[in-house]
């Protein structure tokens, strides 16, 4: 179920570095090859792992200074967005410059707060630029799930598409972009990012936030439920807005 783990965020570090020392790459999409998950959340039993392999890229133990480098790459990041994509799943897309999802399958949701905790990878940072105040607070409050088209109507992503060109027009616009003068490109990358992309201090305070929040008795006793209702389990997952709905970690 694709969970944001050690090797996932190991392999995404090497990724990065490698395309950022290569000039040919200007370009990278991201898709899964699970149709049911993207990224569903982080590994909830290997913070401190995941938290370290981060760290061999930014110098801090945050996937949310890991995802604020990927935004702030030379790199151009489109995710392609198809099944679920939840908690540090969606904070990883909401890091790519863009995100296109499948009508038919995509599901966001941000879950932390039915969880007790803070989103700890940019989400905050991120909903709130591209929603506005009320609808930041509704998608993160309700922890609820959010389909493709609903999704596209708060700015969550650029587009919803039908799944049968999904691919094809994803392919079409990364080679647009790359037909283009590479210079002008990273220049008006780094203005967007000058208005829209917050410091890097809040990336960590929400870092340290989500940290704290984890080690917390509320955020315990809720996990605590969780797994007793099947998170982190392929299955409960698939309809992970209803199982937060009906935990009592008090």
């Amino acid at each position: 179920m694709n969970l944001l783990g050690p090797e996932l965020v190991r392999d995404l570090v090497s990724l990065i570095q490698q395309a950022e020392a290569d000039d040919a790459i200007r370009v990278l999409v991201f898709k899964s090859a699970d149709p049911a998950y993207f990224i569903s959340h982080v590994d909830i039993t290997k913070i401190r792992e995941y938290r370290q392999e981060a760290e061999k890229l930014t110098g801090e133990a945050s996937i949310g200074l890991l995802f604020r480098h990927l935004s702030a790459s030379r790199l151009v990041s489109i995710a392609q967005i198809e099944g679920r994509v939840r908690a540090a799943g969606s904070e990883f897309v909401l890091a790519c410059d863009m995100r296109f999802a499948a009508r038919e399958s995509a599901i966001i949701c941000q879950p932390e707060a039915a969880l007790g905790a803070l989103p700890g990878g940019g989400a905050a940072q991120h909903v709130a630029r591209l929603m506005g105040r009320a609808r930041a607070l509704e998608v993160m409050l309700s922890a609820e799930d959010y389909d493709a088209d609903l999704a596209e109507r708060y700015g969550w992503v650029n587009r919803a598409l039908p799944a049968a060109v999904l691919d094809q027009f994803v392919k079409s616009l990364a080679r647009r972009i790359v037909g283009f003068p590479g210079a002008s490109q990273l220049t008006l990358k780094d203005r967007i990012n000058s208005i829209t992309l917050a410091p890097v201090e809040d990336f960590r305070r929400d870092s340290d936030l989500f940290a704290e929040g984890m080690r917390g008795s509320e955020a315990q006793g809720q996990l605590e439920a969780a797994m007793k209702h099947g998170f982190q389990t392929r299955d409960a997952e698939m309809a992970l807005g209803s199982l937060l709905g009906e935990l009592d970690g008090r």
